[in-house]
């Protein structure tokens, strides 16, 4: 499983909104914590794909 910390979440529609962005990219299993700011999910993606992807909606990846 894989971990990613993502800033700029402030609701559940954000957390909708990432965890559609990540499924949409072929991620399974996504779960999307608003309180620590991150996003597990099972899957090998690619991390350029996935840094432009939820750029793409306004939010950002942080490592």
């Amino acid at each position: 499983m894989t971990t990613l910390r993502i800033q700029g979440m402030k609701c559940q529609h954000c957390v909708a909104a990432a965890k559609k962005t990540l499924e949409d990219l072929g991620a399974t299993g996504v779960v999307v914590d608003l309180a620590k700011g991150e996003a597990r999910y099972e899957g090998a993606l690619d991390g350029e794909a996935v840094r432009q992807a939820i750029a793409a909606k306004g939010f950002s990846v942080v490592e």
